[in-house]
């Protein structure tokens, strides 16, 4: 009977109201705001590298190098946890600016601290982005050391998505000396020819797999499978997120070769290498 809802007191419903759906609605205006956030604070300069020291496990007190994780800054100047907006942005235009900026702090640390090794977040399409290209040349050609000191590091599931050109990619940079890490290794699905066929010179095991380590038999296991397959392509190989002593005492059995956590340290957007190296130059 055409016209009976309408009779009734149905209604158009905009799909942009919250009448459409409240719970979509909702997370629609958050990211909004939250992209606006992040477009201001890239617009301002609000953005700060975060370091977290990379230490051997068989001498932890040795630093392999460290990773720099980009943080935004709200107008007050207190940082906005990554996971509340990368979400929001990382699919889209303004997440590769985001590399960008990355990248821009990370080769200025580089270049003003020579005995510094340090790791830098990628996505696999900022490969094609020409002003995150751009960077990384003006970068390499500034001081002919930086690129032995550089790692770019990629996440398992975003190489899986552009693997001939992300390979390509890596082959161009190896003469220059750039380190390569695949991130959040054992999250994804990873094919063995694309591993075997890879630059990658470190393996990033995710951190899922060293959670509570020593009490999960099947985590060894896998822990073991990777170490061996890594150790076979003469790849380093970086524990995430670990966290208490005995997880890792059973990953330095297992015989990974360097670890990365709280228990090691927090990142710090204050860590001594540059404390130090202000205390050099007053």
């Amino acid at each position: 009977m055409t016209g009976q809802g309408q009779g009734n007191g149905a209604r158009d419903v905009d799909l942009r109201t919250p009448d459409a759906d409240p719970v979509s609605f909702a997370v629609s205006q958050s990211d909004q705001q939250t992209i606006l956030m992040v477009r201001t604070a890239l617009e301002t300069k609000r953005l700060a590298l975060a370091f977290q020291p990379i230490v051997l496990t068989r001498a932890p007190q040795q630093v392999a190098f460290h990773e720099g994780l980009i943080r935004v800054l709200d107008p007050s100047g207190r940082i906005i946890p990554a996971r509340d907006f990368m979400g929001a942005v990382e699919q889209q235009d303004i997440g590769r600016l985001i590399d960008c900026a990355a990248l821009e702090l990370g080769l200025g640390v580089l270049l003003r601290h020579k005995e510094l090794r340090l790791s830098l977040n990628m996505s696999a399409r900022s490969i094609g982005y020409p002003r995150w290209v751009r960077t990384l040349q003006r970068g390499l050609k500034a001081s002919p050391t930086l690129g032995e000191r550089l790692i770019l590091e990629m996440a398992e599931s975003s190489v899986n998505l552009l693997p001939e050109l992300v390979a390509e990619f890596m082959r161009g940079l190896q003469p220059q000396g750039v380190t390569f890490a695949l991130d959040g290794f054992g999250a994804g699905l990873t094919a063995l020819k694309q591993f075997r066929d890879s630059y990658f010179d470190i393996v990033k095991i995710d951190g899922q797999f060293s959670r509570n380590l020593q009490a999960n038999p099947d985590n060894q296991m896998l822990i073991r499978g990777m170490v061996l397959l890594a150790k076979h392509f003469d790849m380093l190989t970086v524990a995430e997120a670990v966290e208490t002593p005995a997880e890792a005492q059973a990953l330095t059995q297992i015989g990974v070769d360097a670890m990365q956590g709280y228990l090691i340290g927090a990142p710090t957007v204050r860590p001594a290498f540059l404390q130090s190296g202000a205390q050099k130059s007053a």
